[in-house]
């Protein structure tokens, strides 16, 4: 019996296992975490991701405990709204025209409730990956206390650091943003606060630009660092305060329930397949958060991924698995990697004359029913899905 090693619990190994098991594969889990994580990352599913996760009767807990955001906006700081995106206009495109503000620890959690019960399903927690070999008819994985797990196929979804990456020796080429990206999460009521807010805006300007992103609860906050800055001293209470009081002013103290800091990479694995193991998410590739699509980008990984896999298990040729290497990879190159750089380039412009030129395009599109449109598909990865087809 073919059995799928799946290093990484995140939403894309979550989701890749869930469409194994459903096909009757035998899956292990590996986590090197003590559970599944439940920190601050990503929150944003865009409309085409929520149409591939309705197969496992998820969507509607997932809209229950989340914030359904029909709009998200780009913002001037000083000036305001300078245009307001609609993803009403999909609605001809997808079953879900709006983004969900909903936590990723939540989708990995009823992705575990739904496998609670599957007997060809184990979850291997504090399973740190140490080392992996592979020879013609499978794969062994080491782990850091020492003991050999062996699979016939691994998938390496255990995120930017990845040690089934490393293991592998594949080049993970790209770069490094210069800032360090802090995010915050306060239960204050920006939307109350600030006019016109949507509940995802996007704020420019060429001294500090900012990201506010509404969840069910509570209000992130993304600010760029000055990487000369030290994590403890940008972690420091008072100085979270100052920051948070320069963004609004509120006259008295904020209340923050979360602080993370992290650097961000712009990054793509030079091969996702190596003989038996694969590569997805941010095992593969990295971007900045700007746009939410890193984890939609790969989720839509580990969809195309299982159902290839699924195939080859069943009898196929395993030279399907390298057209999911050929797809998925110029998606991020193309259009992950291309859209996150470009929203970052349209916050951080400091040029006024490029700047007022942006903006004017902003506008031109969304009074353009044809172009708000297109731009949309693109933005929310529906157009990138619709192109795969075209990859050989």
């Amino acid at each position: 019996m073919d059995h799928v090693l799946v290093a990484g619990a995140g939403p894309v190994g979550m989701v890749a296992a869930s469409c194994l098991a459903d096909a009757g594969i035998k899956v292990t889990i590996l986590e090197q975490s003590p559970d599944l994580p439940d920190d601050l990352r990503a929150s944003t599913f865009h409309p085409p991701t929520l149409d591939m996760l309705e197969r496992f009767g998820v969507v509607p807990a997932m809209i229950e405990q989340g914030l359904v955001c029909p709009q998200w906006q780009v913002r001037d700081r000083e000036k305001g709204v300078i245009a307001t995106y609609d993803l009403g206009v999909l609605k001809n495109d997808t079953n879900h025209p709006y983004r969900l503000q909903c936590e990723q620890w939540r989708l990995t959690r009823m992705l575990r409730d739904r496998l609670a019960s599957n007997p060809d399903v184990t979850f291997q927690y504090g399973a740190c990956v140490q080392d992996v070999t592979q020879d013609a008819n499978g794969v062994d994985v080491r782990l850091e206390h020492g003991e050999t797990i062996r699979g016939t196929w691994l998938i390496g979804s255990d995120g930017a650091r990845s040690a089934v990456r490393r293991a592998l020796g594949v080049n993970f080429e790209g770069m490094t943003i210069p800032e360090i990206y802090l995010t915050l999460s306060t239960s204050f009521p920006f939307h109350a606060a600030i006019s016109d807010l949507a509940n995802i805006a996007y704020i420019s300007d060429p001294e500090e630009w900012f990201v506010l992103l509404r969840t069910a609860s509570l209000w992130r906050l993304l600010l760029p660092t000055d990487p000369a800055e030290t994590e403890e001293g940008m972690l420091r209470p008072e100085r979270i305060e100052a920051r948070m009081q320069g963004v609004l002013p509120t006259g008295t103290p904020y209340k923050v329930h979360h602080r993370t800091a992290y650097r961000v990479h712009e990054r793509v694995a030079e091969k996702y397949l190596v003989g038996r193991v694969i590569l997805a998410g941010d095992a593969a590739h990295v971007n900045n958060p700007l746009g939410g699509m890193g984890m939609n980008g790969g989720v839509h990984d580990a969809f195309n991924l299982a159902e290839k896999l699924t195939q080859v298990i069943q009898g196929a040729d395993p030279a399907l698995l390298g057209r999911y290497e050929r797809q998925r990879r110029k998606v991020a190159v193309e259009v992950v990697q291309s859209q996150a750089l470009r929203n970052r380039n349209n916050l951080n412009m400091r040029e006024p004359a490029k700047r007022e030129a942006a903006f004017a395009e902003m506008r031109a599109t969304v009074e353009s029913a044809e172009k708000h449109r297109a731009f949309l598909l693109r933005g929310s990865l529906i157009q990138s899905l619709r192109d795969l087809e075209d990859v050989a």
